[in-house]
């Protein structure tokens, strides 16, 4: 089963390696999608896969990499896409 979620990171998280550290991750744990910085100054992360796999990547979304500070995550359900790899978007 695949499961896939739209995700919105506020706080310090552009600048600072967060859409290249989720890239690794998400690389890690076998998780597929993109993740691209918005005019807001947030980050949009499109990720797709395994369950458990997706939990625990959202739950470094929380934290994100060391240079950056997350305020807030807001994750919302979607219908999986068949995404292929993991992409930074720009």
């Amino acid at each position: 089963m695949i499961e896939r979620r739209i995700v919105r990171v506020t706080g310090d998280v552009q600048g600072v390696g967060f859409r290249a550290a989720a890239r690794a991750e998400a690389e890690r744990r076998g998780v597929r999608g993109w993740a691209r910085n918005e005019l807001d100054g947030s980050v949009t992360i499109d990720a797709e896969g395994d369950p458990a796999a997706l939990a625990a990547f959202l739950a470094w979304c929380r934290r994100g990499p060391r240079p950056a500070r997350v305020d807030a995550v807001d994750i919302v359900p979607a219908e999986p896409a068949g995404h292929e790899g993991f992409q930074i978007v720009r």
